[in-house]
């Protein structure tokens, strides 16, 4: 008991589940640098699966280019999930040998961002099959991806859901046609609900052969894929929300900054991709920081960031022009 009859609430001894709860509540930086050294049972929430499902670093990889900083710090974070992961974001991932990392250690994956990465159909064909239980794939600007990524994907992932595949116009310059990667996606992918493929060199029979194998759509973002028809839409699938092919998003180039027609609507996604408010700004770097590395090597210049985001159709394309 304590002075004047209250009760001591011992936190360390809070079951670890609890305590991961409320530590991912708290910056990246003091879960890594503070938490582990106010007793060792934080420690070693800290160090296990507990704080570590969901990992997010897109903002911090913005802000950083150096490639072999990226793998340690993603490394070292799916490693502590124990193969507990459920959600990874953070684009350009190096190579395959990152990518098969992810395969091998985070099997219980459900939502996958991995924009921008250098990865190839080969490496996908291999890792596809240990993630079974990914319902959500963003593959945005995966210039090495084709077809058969998306096979390999969608002949895998049963539970796919949802698919992000955006383009920018230099990713696709000199492409004559994309088509074999629509039907990838109409063949292997029935259940997908939502489907981003903005800029995409896709004509009206490619997008109609997804909507007539894809019965579950209900969102569809087309922007940027000047060769369909939007009256084709509207007159035979006037139920089906869709972007484009026109695009009627701006941004400032401070910083992606959208302003879309379009509202957030979460509903449609079995996952929950919203939870995280917190926009500010922490450095790593300092004197204290070599506890964050497993291996005790602390990385010069490290930034964090924290931002709230999603994929709905307000992110849709964001970050690509405006119609010409």
């Amino acid at each position: 008991m304590g002075e004047g009859g209250g009760e001591y609430r011992c936190w360390e001894e809070m079951l670890p589940d609890a305590l991961g709860l409320v530590f991912r509540n708290l910056p990246l930086r003091e879960v890594l640098t503070v938490v582990p050294r106010v007793c060792k049972s934080w420690s070693r929430v800290v160090a296990g699966p507990y704080c570590w499902q969901e990992i997010d670093i897109e903002e911090w990889r913005q802000q950083q280019g150096k490639p072999e900083q990226l793998v340690r710090m993603v490394e070292m974070l799916v490693s502590r999930s124990c193969g507990s992961c459920r959600r990874i974001s953070v684009s350009g991932l190096p190579g395959d040998p990152l990518f098969s990392f992810i395969g091998d250690h985070a099997r219980a994956l459900r939502t996958l961002e991995i924009p921008r990465s250098e990865i190839s159909d080969a490496a996908v064909e291999s890792v596809a099959p240990r993630l079974p239980n990914v319902t959500f794939l963003d593959i945005s600007s995966c210039t090495k991806l084709g077809a058969r990524a998306l096979e390999a994907f969608g002949a895998n992932c049963r539970s796919l859901v949802g698919l992000r595949r955006v383009m920018h116009p230099t990713d696709v310059a000199g492409k004559a046609c994309q088509r074999d990667e629509a039907r990838a996606i109409a063949l292997t992918m029935p259940r997908l609900r939502h489907l981003e493929m903005g800029y995409m060199v896709v004509a009206t029979d490619a997008v109609a052969d997804i909507l007539a194998r894809c019965r579950d759509l209900r969102f569809l973002d087309l922007r940027g894929c000047w060769a369909v028809d939007d009256r084709f839409l509207q007159e035979k699938h006037p139920g089906l929300r869709v972007l484009g092919p026109g695009v009627d998003d701006c941004f400032e180039n401070s910083y992606l900054e959208e302003c879309s027609d379009y509202s957030d609507d979460s509903s449609i996604y079995s996952w929950e991709l919203m939870d995280d408010d917190d926009d500010d700004y922490y450095a790593v770097g300092s004197d204290d920081d070599d506890v964050i590395w497993d291996d005790g090597q602390g990385l010069e210049n490290l930034e964090v960031r924290f931002y709230g985001g999603g994929f709905s159709e307000s992110y849709a394309g964001f970050d690509w022009p405006s119609s010409p």
